[in-house]
């Protein structure tokens, strides 16, 4: 009966352990409410349990692999654009961006909240003081963490995941970040870091009126970097991924916001990615931007 034993746990404990975790006022237990335990038989649990302890977790990130598995399996991700950044990527942009103790991160199209992860990771890996400073180590666990995303799945998985991470009570939150149902937190983040959904199309009437005044597209790719400059704080610095388009496109609006971008802030860097970056997903040819908020320019070349 050991089987029967195990799965009366994980239904009778397990499960309203992790609903309730983290008190009822967190981001988590909002995202945990709904969690169900699904699985219909001891005899699957057993061996879903087996099967995963054969699994290598050393040396790699086997949680990320498994989530990407995951994420191939749930309906709804093809459908919004959504796949999981491969972690090589979101390392080369968190290394260049160099988080600090001090910064306030935002992913506003968090998925499963890689780039959070590899952040924390970051932080933890080459400020380890910090959690020996009481200010600094509530920052860490309440403040510093910040991601969004309209599809209640990828919450539920990006507040485990980040749980997992060892980060106690991240905002990971509901919302459509282009909508104008949601109001700005203008000047909030130090630090964005994203993989933004592209190739969609908005209706105006549908999105925010002050991502319009900055730049007049129904193109997502471009609402989300005008969103990204009004989040960041002055000083504030962005990676973020954008497809081609971003760089050549010839719309009235493409060329307004390179100029936003180029003239008014700090463009630091475009890297190109191979075409093949994003497959099996897209195939769709990518870039890497890093800018700086500056409001006066300041870009060299």
């Amino acid at each position: 009966s050991e089987p029967q034993e195990m799965y009366n746990i994980v239904s009778e404990h397990v499960f309203p352990f992790l609903r309730e975790l983290g008190g009822d006022g967190s981001t988590y237990s909002q995202q945990m409410q709904g969690a169900r335990f699904t699985i219909p038989t001891p005899a699957l649990l057993a061996k879903v349990i087996d099967l995963l302890d054969q699994i290598p977790m050393q040396e790699r990130d086997t949680k990320g692999d498994l989530y990407e598995y995951m994420l191939g399996k749930i309906a709804s991700a093809g459908q919004n654009g959504q796949f999981r950044t491969p972690r090589h990527i979101i390392q080369l942009m968190v290394e260049l961006t160099a988080p600090t103790p001090k910064d306030t991160i935002c992913d506003p199209a968090s998925g499963t909240c890689g780039f959070l992860v590899i952040a924390n990771e970051y932080v933890r890996e080459h400020h380890a003081e910090l959690f020996f400073d009481k200010q600094l180590a509530e920052h860490f666990h309440h403040h510093m963490f910040n991601g969004y995303d309209f599809d209640n799945t990828m919450l539920r998985i990006g507040s485990m995941n980040m749980l997992l991470h060892g980060v106690e009570s991240p905002t990971i939150t509901y919302r459509d970040s282009l909508s104008q149902d949601y109001a700005l937190q203008e000047e909030a983040f130090s630090l964005i870091l994203a993989n933004p959904p592209f190739a969609g199309s908005l209706d105006y009437d549908g999105t925010a009126r002050d991502l319009l005044a900055i730049v007049k597209t129904k193109k997502t790719e471009l609402l989300f970097l005008a969103l990204f400059l009004k989040l960041l704080k002055a000083g504030g610095r962005a990676a973020v991924i954008v497809p081609d388009g971003v760089l050549f496109g010839s719309s009235k609006a493409h060329k307004d916001l390179r100029r936003i971008i180029v003239e008014e802030q700090k463009l630091d860097a475009v890297i190109s990615l191979p075409s093949g970056a994003f497959k099996p997903y897209a195939g769709v040819s990518t870039a890497i931007l890093f800018f700086t908020k500056t409001n006066s320019g300041g870009t060299d070349n």
